[in-house]
């Protein structure tokens, strides 16, 4: 008797059965399952808040409560309420010193959104996006487009910021390069240099291509730039480039710095031709934020003293948390142990390196990435994301540390129980 061939016949779309679930949320929520078992786990994983740790600013939360109580739970405009896009068009002119009209102004549940309609209004199928990795999430907006991913690796000699002379030979046949800065996973920023030069490929790649071809845009995600610490700089295409207004669509939001991740209210500006395709796009997914967020976030914008006290409160408490954990790993780095850190700049996030490949614990050997991340969590009793989540290779041992949802009193447990689970090495 022959074999029949057995046909295995999908039941859903080439992309979907293809589309890879988040690494981050799968660790993150194999952790909670286990602290909810009774298991004492630092989950440093998801970048994310806890409420009780990180609340909402209280005048923000009243000016919820109030939207609700005043009925307005209608829809939205598709692009926002115009008190909003007003109040973030002068919240934007005060806080970056940059113009930027309310009509050019788009407002989304959250940064999530508008970087996926920025992709499905810029990329054709089979189009280039040229991204840095590690970064977040490009890879699955490049496969929701049906987009040519040309990821370009960075070096932690350059804090994993990608350098214009990496991207450069890439841009000619791309639609769209995506950056991030402060970047997510490693709470680094590009240096004014660095960012004007890559500014300047871009310029010229669009006089190249004068009119003939689409141009080439830039998607400048800036989510967490209200969190870069002292001594930290943040740096804007069009500050350095004014040129760049009719290429770059900028990503922001009040998830990040506001510890308002569950609000979902995010912004984009950029040229108007880009945010109306953008608009008609999100109006079709009803993905504008809720009208009572909305408001409110109007009206906390516009109380200045209340946002820039809550800011520098905010800001000052996710420092302690970074240097906190910086310090003790580089005292741990100088006693000897195999662990480093780059010094945090921004963000929520410790970029921190874990070398422990091939390390052996009695008759366990760390062969892969995946065994020192089951380590950390069933020795250490840390939960970290290894940076090949984010796209990079495994190669250094490269994981973020985001400390979101860390008390100030548990930093020194922390590199406690990172020394612990190195104490047990065999080598």
């Amino acid at each position: 008797m022959h074999n029949k061939e057995v046909t295995v016949v999908s039941k859903t779309s080439r992309m979907a059965s293809r589309l890879i679930p988040s690494e981050i949320i799968r660790l993150s929520g194999e952790i909670n399952q286990r602290v909810l078992s009774g298991e004492s786990i630092f989950n440093l994983t998801i970048g994310d808040f806890d409420p009780g740790i990180f609340p909402l600013p209280k005048a923000l939360h009243l000016a919820i409560r109030r939207a609700y109580d005043e009925g307005m739970t209608n829809y939205p405009p598709a692009n926002g309420v115009v008190p909003l896009r007003k109040a973030l068009s002068a919240h934007i002119e005060r806080r970056m010193g940059l113009s930027t009209d309310p009509e050019d102004i788009l407002v989304s549940s959250g940064a999530r959104p508008l970087i996926y309609s920025l992709y499905k209004t810029i990329v054709d199928p089979g189009d280039v996006v040229v991204y840095p990795v590690p970064s977040w999430n490009n890879n699955h907006y490049c496969h929701l487009s049906a987009a040519q991913g040309v990821a370009v690796e960075t070096l932690a000699s350059d804090e994993f910021m990608p350098q214009a002379e990496a991207l450069g030979p890439h841009l000619e046949n791309a639609s769209l390069l995506a950056l991030c800065s402060p970047q997510n996973p490693t709470g680094t920023v590009f240096s004014k240099e660095n960012l004007r030069s890559i500014c300047k490929l871009v310029l010229e790649e669009n006089r190249r291509r004068a009119g003939q071809r689409k141009p080439l845009y830039v998607m400048y995600d800036q989510i967490y730039q209200e969190l870069c610490m002292p001594g930290t700089q943040h740096e804007h295409p069009l500050i350095l480039e004014p040129a760049m207004r009719d290429y770059v669509v900028t990503i922001d939001g009040m998830s990040k710095a506001f510890a308002a991740t569950g609000i979902r209210v995010g912004w984009a500006f950029g040229p108007r031709e880009v945010l109306t395709k953008m608009r008609a796009i999100l109006s079709h997914v009803g993905a504008w934020a809720p009208k009572p967020e909305q408001m409110a976030s109007a009206w906390f914008l516009q109380n200045i003293p209340e946002v820039d006290a809550y800011l520098d409160g905010f800001r000052a408490a996710v420092g302690r948390r970074l240097n906190g954990l910086y310090a003790d790993i580089l005292d741990l780095r100088q006693s000897g142990y195999p662990i480093d850190a780059i010094r945090p700049g921004a963000a929520i996030y410790l970029t921190v390196q874990i070398p422990w490949l091939g390390r052996t614990v009695g008759n366990r050997r760390l062969d892969q990435v995946s065994d020192v991340a089951d380590y950390l969590i069933d020795q250490c009793k840390v939960g970290l994301v290894p940076f090949r989540a984010f796209g990079a290779p495994d190669a250094g041992g490269w994981h973020r540390i985001s400390v979101g949802t860390l008390r100030e009193e548990d930093i020194p447990l922390v590199g406690k129980a990172l020394k612990q689970g190195m104490d047990q090495f065999g080598d």
